[in-house]
C-alpha cells in the first residue's frame, strides 16, 4: 500500500462516524437542535458537506468542483436545510470529490504548502488531518442532536 492509498484509508473509515449517521435519518429529524445550540441537524450536514468540497477544490486542486459555501457565508442556520434528500446527495457528492481528488495525489504532493485563510499555512498531510478532524467533530455534535435534540 503506498502513502496515498493508506492516507485515503484513514480518511475514508474516519468519515464513517459522519455518513454512518445517515442511514437512518428521517426529514423531520433535520430540525432537530440541541437545548442552547443554534445549528440543526440539517445545517451540520451541510455544512460538512461544503467544507469537504471546499477542501477538494482548494486545498487537493480540484478546481472543476463548484461549491456555493453557504453555511459558511450565513456563519449561522437559516433554517432552510430541510430537505433529506438533497442533503444526502450533495453530502455524498463532497464524499465521492474529496475521495476522487485524495486518490490522485501523487507521493510528493503530501508535502507541498498550502495556505487557506481559515488555518493558515499547512502541508497537505496537514490539512487531511484537519478536514477528518473537522468532519468528525460535526458528528459528535449531530450525533448529540439527532440523540437528544428537538
Amino acid at each position: 500500500m503506498n502513502l496515498t492509498q493508506a492516507y485515503l484509508q484513514t480518511w475514508t473509515e474516519g468519515r464513517t462516524r459522519f455518513s454512518d449517521l445517515l442511514k437512518n435519518l428521517k426529514e423531520e429529524d433535520l430540525k432537530k437542535k440541541l437545548i442552547n445550540t443554534k445549528n440543526s441537524a440539517g445545517f451540520l450536514i451541510r455544512h460538512v458537506a461544503e467544507v469537504e468540497l471546499l477542501f477538494a477544490k482548494n486545498v487537493f486542486g480540484a478546481s472543476n468542483i463548484q461549491v456555493s459555501a453557504k453555511t459558511i457565508i450565513a456563519k449561522k442556520d437559516t433554517g432552510e436545510w430541510t430537505n433529506l434528500q438533497e442533503l444526502l446527495d450533495y453530502q455524498h457528492l463532497a464524499f465521492e470529490s474529496l475521495k476522487m481528488i485524495i486518490a490522485k495525489q501523487a507521493y510528493e504532493d503530501w508535502q507541498q504548502s498550502v495556505t487557506t485563510n481559515e488555518f493558515g499555512k499547512k502541508s497537505k498531510m496537514e490539512a487531511l488531518g484537519r478536514i477528518l478532524s473537522h468532519t468528525v467533530y460535526h458528528a459528535g455534535q449531530l450525533a448529540l442532536t439527532l440523540k437528544y435534540g428537538e
